[in-house]
């Protein structure tokens, strides 16, 4: 049966999103790397848990080519042929990034965006280096994605005797199968930096990728989003200075409110902390830090696209429809 198609909300930039259907049991889920290569026994694990969620997974013709300089999942354009022949194929209902590392920009460009945008969207999962495609999706086709955890990473497959993170793959089925059960995402440790409310439309993902975005095609500005920032392995005059990029750059005019992850491996949370609040605070705009989305073990679905209450007295992040339709 067919689903009736609710109003969208806006994205960044004035653009409709829409919204990709919510999964089904039985439904076919392309796994495709558009960054760094995997580990075989990592990527078998996690697949074994999409399909205890129902799902039918289909690895990429070229998952695990391993072509190409070393710190890359096989060449630019078999990885881009991946991608684009999971989005185009009408029997392919989700798609989900093995893993991020590096190289997900380089293949923009071998994109043809002009027959995607063609085609119904579907669910598009993934962190880190996948910041790039979320952010050329919402720009080239105005869809909703989800910055969240994948089938190659840690917390995700039951690898080296350590299970995956039950919270994490709990908060995922729901936003996949019932995504009006996953509209407010809270955490324990969730705690506000500055004071107050907001709301606009989520954006963001990996800081250190939105900096690197600057002055490409599919960059956007911040005004009227809520931002969602989280990194690693960046040590705090790093952040300081990737901030200070944005800032110069006018990136955050505008901005209605930002709300940070897990910043794993990236020094003292009391330094971190202390760059967040002398960078963000002069914005004059609530945020809320220690929120479970990023390279942590547990992982919240962060969908982006979609409209959004923040609460940084309350240590909430609210979507105000569900991220699937």
């Amino acid at each position: 049966m067919t689903r009736p198609v609710e109003p969208d909300p806006l994205s960044p930039g004035g653009r409709a999103s829409r919204r990709p259907r919510r999964l089904r049991p039985g439904d076919r889920v392309a796994v495709v790397c558009p960054a760094g290569p995997v580990e075989a026994e990592r990527l078998r694990a996690g697949c074994a848990v999409l399909a205890d969620l129902g799902l039918e997974v289909v690895p990429g013709a070229h998952v695990l080519d391993g072509r190409g300089p070393g710190y890359l999942a096989g060449t630019d354009r078999d990885r881009a042929r991946d991608l684009e022949d999971a989005w185009r194929d009408p029997d392919i209902d989700a798609i989900v990034c093995a893993r991020g590392g590096y190289g997900a920009a380089r293949i923009l460009d071998l994109l043809c965006w002009e027959s995607m945008a063609a085609v119904e969207p579907k669910v598009f999962l993934g962190s880190s280096d996948v910041t790039s495609l979320h952010a050329a999706f919402a720009a080239r086709l105005g869809v909703v994605t989800l910055f969240g955890p994948m089938p190659a990473t840690a917390g995700f497959g039951a690898v080296d005797g350590v299970p995956p993170d039950a919270a994490t793959l709990a908060h995922l089925r729901a936003t996949l199968f019932s995504p009006e059960d996953a509209m407010e995402l809270g955490s324990a440790e969730a705690r506000s930096l500055v004071a107050g409310r907001a709301r606009g439309v989520t954006t963001g993902g990996t800081l250190s990728l939105v900096a690197c975005s600057l002055g490409c095609p599919e960059a956007s500005s911040a005004g009227g989003a809520i931002v969602l920032f989280e990194d690693i392995g960046e040590q705090p005059y790093r952040i300081d200075r990737l901030l200070t990029q944005l800032l110069r750059s006018g990136w955050f005019a505008g901005v209605a409110g930002i709300a940070t992850g897990s910043w794993m491996d990236c020094g003292p949370i009391e330094q971190i902390e202390a760059v967040l609040r002398d960078r963000l605070a002069p914005l004059g705009v609530p945020v809320l830090t220690g929120l479970d989305f990023g390279h942590g073990r547990r992982q919240l679905t962060m969908p982006l696209g979609v409209e959004a209450d923040l609460d940084a007295d309350a240590g909430t992040l609210t979507l105000t429809s569900a991220a699937l339709r």
